[in-house]
């Protein structure tokens, strides 16, 4: 498969992206910990919370990463910024207006897998960047779609049963997209995705939407 970018366009668009943003990424990464903190002490609006904060997540993805600095390199661009786009009005509508998604620490294997793809997101991921020589601002940071897509499902694994199936649709789709990356231009930390595809697959499979009601 033929790409429209080099590997060296592709990880210069990293370093415009983060040149131009700093500190973003650490104050994605702050809210991502927020996430985190919300899950093991839930409250009666925790699911307000997360869900926020996963659709900003999403949303800055698809307009301050694919829109305004991913489109210089690769068209297909304004697609992922639709579908980043989609996937943070999903965790809008069922998380914050609909409040169908609810998380909890639950122990067992979904939180097993969980809090596996949150630490690799969060820490094995940039230290596989630093260490395959790509030093900031060149690297991948926190907040672009690879390393938030494994942390998405990486939480999204601690809903309570009952959840729907759509909100998990677009980080699964950005799993089988952003594969890419690992297999083409020789990003092995990628390969996370493979393994968060395949858990939110198994979320999507046991995901029964008829066990929470609707709220008006």
């Amino acid at each position: 498969m033929q790409l429209p970018f080099t590997h060296e366009q592709f990880y210069g668009v990293f370093q415009e992206y983060n040149q131009a943003l700093w500190p973003a990424p650490l104050l994605l990464t702050g809210l991502a910990v927020a996430a985190i903190v919300f899950v093991l002490r839930p409250h009666r609006w925790s699911g307000i919370a997360i869900s926020s904060v996963l659709a900003m997540l999403w949303i800055w993805l698809a307009l301050a990463y694919h829109l305004a600095f991913f489109t210089e390199i690769n068209p297909l661009a304004y697609v992922f910024s639709a579908m980043s786009l989609l996937g943070g009005l999903a965790f809008l509508w069922h998380g914050v207006v609909r409040r169908r998604l609810r998380f909890a620490w639950v122990g067992g294997g979904r939180a097993f897998a969980g809090a596996l793809l949150i630490v690799f997101a969060l820490v094995v991921y940039p230290l596989w960047s630093w260490l395959a020589g790509y030093a900031y601002p060149s690297m991948p940071t926190f907040g672009l779609p690879c390393p938030t897509t494994i942390f998405t499902i990486g939480i999204l694994a601690f809903m309570i049963p009952g959840y729907p199936r759509s909100p998990l649709l677009m980080p699964v789709l950005w799993c089988v997209v952003g594969t890419q990356a690992a297999i083409f231009l020789g990003v092995p930390q990628d390969m996370g995705l493979i393994i968060a595809g395949a858990v939110g697959v198994v979320l999507m499979i046991k995901a029964k939407q008829s066990m929470i009601p609707d709220r008006a």
